[in-house]
């Protein structure tokens, strides 16, 4: 190269770096990230790794979170029950009720996969990244047998990330009535509305695990029915492969909203390893003009179940201000998710 050419070269170097720095500089990795995938899934990750993935793949009945990982990266639940083929509608963490009525001929069952009622997703409305929490926001239609949409629910689910690789999924629905319908009623029941299949090992009746409310009580007989802020559902997971396979206790802490119409609801748990906090335990749910909404939070956390930890996250999330789809103003944004602060709003 002769020195002409060996300047000319040295010289575009000195003009190129700065500006190939500058936009290194520039791009920062978020801590949370919703990535969409192909064939019907998102992924929700934290530090690039996945926490949770959102299925909604119309050859399913509903759609529903899995796996949901742990802080040691292994899924807290679990597709399906251990022993009962018959109940393989328990998806991980999925949305259903058991009930819903669109006029008086009869109800309809969302719960069981032994109907043709389905819930779908009609579309997505916005995939946000940052460091506090990733949001995803999706549009789900309830259609019976004929295909007559009964009821719209937007859902919105938030990851956060946490301190010591812990992390949180933050739901809420917002349930509306369907084909320009006055209102829908979710009848009484307690299958509904949004459920959690804990891994066989944290269940404890197939594995070693433990369940306890906010009251402080424990097992399945004490706290079935009854009210509570919120249930964990704790117990040993494996971690790990050949040599290097070992045993960690981890949990998952689920929490009912202030808010929603049947606070402090009634649970129903099981000890073969599963819990929901039933929306219709005591009476019937009317779905109306007025938007129905429902918060509830999912903690993955490390060891066993911190009955001060749950009480400060509790706290926390009953202090958080609900979400808001709009459409958006900024380019290249058809919506966007908000959080406002409903007491403000109202």
């Amino acid at each position: 190269m002769n020195q002409l050419m060996r300047y000319l070269v040295n010289l575009s170097f000195a003009v190129l770096a700065p500006a190939l720095v500058s936009g290194e500089e520039k791009f920062r990795p978020p801590v949370a990230e919703i990535i969409p995938l192909a064939d019907h899934q998102t992924s929700l990750r934290l530090h690039g790794e996945e926490a949770a993935r959102w299925h909604f793949d119309p050859k399913y009945p509903r759609p529903f979170f899995y796996p949901f990982h742990g802080p040691s990266g292994v899924s807290l639940t679990r597709m399906g029950h251990p022993g009962a083929p018959n109940h393989d509608h328990h998806r991980s963490v999925w949305f259903a009720h058991h009930k819903v009525w669109p006029d008086a001929q009869g109800a309809v069952d969302f719960w069981s996969d032994q109907t043709k009622a389905r819930i779908r997703q009609k579309q997505w409305y916005a995939y946000a990244d940052g460091d506090e929490e990733a949001v995803m926001a999706v549009a789900l239609g309830w259609f019976d047998e004929e295909g007559r949409e009964l009821m719209t629910q937007d859902v919105i689910a938030a990851l956060r990330h946490l301190p010591d690789g812990e992390r949180a999924l933050e739901i809420q629905l917002i349930l509306r009535p369907g084909d320009n319908r006055g209102s829908v009623l979710l009848g009484k029941t307690n299958f509904g509305i949004l459920a959690v299949r804990v891994a066989k090992s944290i269940s404890a009746h197939f594995g070693g695990g433990e369940i306890t409310n906010s009251e402080d009580a424990r097992g399945e007989e004490a706290i079935f029915g009854k009210p509570a802020r919120w249930v964990d559902y704790s117990g040993p997971i494996a971690v790990g492969t050949g040599d290097a396979r070992k045993v960690v206790h981890e949990g998952i802490t689920y929490f009912d909203h202030p808010a929603n119409v049947s606070f402090p609801s009634r649970w129903h748990v099981r000890a073969d390893g599963w819990m929901g906090a039933s929306l219709c335990f005591e009476d019937s749910v009317i779905v109306a003009d007025k938007p129905l909404t429902l918060r509830y939070l999912l903690h993955a956390h490390s060891g066993k179940y911190d009955h001060d930890q749950a009480a400060a996250m509790f706290k926390e999330f009953s202090a958080r201000p609900e979400f808001e789809i709009r459409k958006s103003d900024r380019p290249h944004r058809q919506f966007e998710v908000v959080r406002v602060d409903r007491k403000r709003r109202d």
